[in-house]
């Protein structure tokens, strides 16, 4: 059985271990948006009179929806509210998944046409190529040698018809389009990028938890919390504040917002690894889980907005300084 730490989703403090989270996520979404504008563009050509698959379409359908939830959510990473954070980090973790389909099919696809090498003679009369469409080079027919076959002609006894008959390469295949040069640097790069973009998910989503666990810190009644700033709930998951009965978990935003946290509770609402439940959330919150007590009234006496002083008859006794007044 695998460790349970390995299980668990990654959790940065920081983006690419030098910026902040909220200017990580604001990156993220913002190359977010550049990429969605394609479908904005796909859109368009159909304008044009081009022709679109029923894949294409739907892909540029969905990426305009995309585009336009992304530019609503986009504001709210300033704001910090807890709801749009997390709706945007889901909405970006579902984006990845959707897309590596997309690029798988498309991908499986292209390999497949490269494999078929379809501007052959055996290509269907006004198909167009591989060649054609892409702008390849290569030459018309795909041989390892040729052979000429002769044969005596009708006609004059001393001239023979010559054919050149082509055997075809026998490394020819899906095998072959796949382990290219250019193919196996197109795979490179597009895993690289894979690989980042799932860097990229764990940065949203756990821009979203710091949101959402300040939410929590700041709303939450002080009867939940400890003298050492630990959650006393079962499990120690701290109170979800989309649940029925409060102020976030009316309507579909509440129904929307328990599902979003259903799904990894331990994660969001649980504790760190240490234990400790207030640590990712930051250090300016600390400081208001603290008892009111003296320090408090010190503070206020300093900046002058204390309580009024005490009657003069009700102060104690001062004596006054006495000066040794020495004759001259």
């Amino acid at each position: 059985m695998a460790p349970s730490y390995l299980l668990e989703i990654p959790r940065p403090k920081t983006f690419l271990h030098s910026i902040s989270l909220r200017t990580g996520a604001e990156i993220i979404t913002f190359l977010q948006l550049i990429n969605k504008v394609s479908g904005l563009y796909g859109l368009l050509a159909l304008l044009t009179g081009a022709e679109l698959s029923g894949l294409q379409l739907s892909m540029y359908l969905y990426s305009f929806i995309a585009l336009l939830a992304t530019l609503w959510l986009y504001r709210h990473i300033r704001l910090q509210s807890p709801f749009q954070c997390l709706l945007l980090a889901h909405m970006y973790a579902l984006d990845s998944v959707v897309n590596a389909m997309y690029t798988a099919f498309f991908g499986v696809a292209w390999f497949y046409v490269l494999a078929q090498h379809s501007d052959d003679t055996a290509a269907m009369p006004g198909a167009p190529g591989v060649t054609s469409s892409a702008g390849f080079t290569s030459p018309k027919y795909n041989v390892s040698k040729a052979e000429v076959a002769v044969e005596p002609t009708g006609g004059l006894p001393s001239g023979q018809n010559a054919v050149a008959v082509g055997q075809r390469n026998g490394s020819t295949g899906l095998g072959n389009a796949v382990f290219q040069s250019g193919s196996i640097m197109s795979i490179t790069l597009i895993s690289g990028f894979w690989a980042l973009r799932v860097y990229f998910v764990f940065v949203m989503l756990a821009f979203a938890r710091q949101c959402l666990r300040q939410h929590i810190a700041t709303n939450a009644s002080s009867s939940w919390y400890t003298s050492n700033t630990q959650l006393v709930h079962p499990q120690n998951l701290a109170e979800n504040p989309f649940e029925e009965g409060k102020q976030e978990g009316h309507g579909w935003v509440g129904k929307l917002g328990r599902l979003m946290l259903s799904g990894a509770p331990q994660y969001w609402l649980g504790s760190d690894e240490d234990g400790d439940w207030m640590r990712g959330v930051g250090g300016k919150f600390r400081k208001n889980m603290e008892p009111q007590g003296v320090v408090e009234r010190e503070r206020r006496r300093r900046s002058g907005t204390g309580p009024p002083a005490p009657p003069r008859e009700l102060r104690a006794p001062q004596l006054a300084d006495l000066q040794e007044v020495r004759s001259s």
